[in-house]
């Protein structure tokens, strides 16, 4: 389970990291990153704690699928928030082939599509 402050809750939120983010994609799912953003909701604060949002949708499969897909995403995201800058914000889509795959696969994509937008890797 991912703490409280890391949790990505807002959609304008969301809408921030998809439109103005990074993108990179993988076989099992999408990365959207926005590096670095101050939260605009909070004038005088500094940097917000990176957060983390999800999508999954009807696409992955039923409700139990997609539940078991979200909550390993959490899991795997949990241990990469510490890569992130403060305040960055990133949303994970995952695509219909991440129901039928297991931890290890989406560990590898997770870290394969963060490596990219991190590192600045060759398109």
């Amino acid at each position: 389970m991912l703490p409280t402050e890391n949790r990505l809750r807002r959609r304008e939120d969301f809408a921030t990291a998809v439109r103005r983010g990074r993108r990179a994609g993988r076989p099992l799912l999408v990365v959207h990153l926005r590096s670095g953003a101050t939260d605009p909701h909070a004038p005088g604060e500094s940097a917000s704690p990176a957060c983390a949002g999800f999508v999954v949708s009807k696409a992955v499969g039923g409700a139990v699928v997609r539940n078991k897909v979200k909550r390993r995403l959490r899991h795997l995201m949990r241990d990469r928030l510490s890569v992130l800058a403060p305040g960055s914000l990133v949303v994970v889509r995952a695509l219909p082939g991440a129901g039928d795959a297991d931890q290890a696969q989406l560990a590898r994509d997770l870290d394969a599509a963060l490596q990219r937008l991190l590192g600045g890797g060759a398109r």
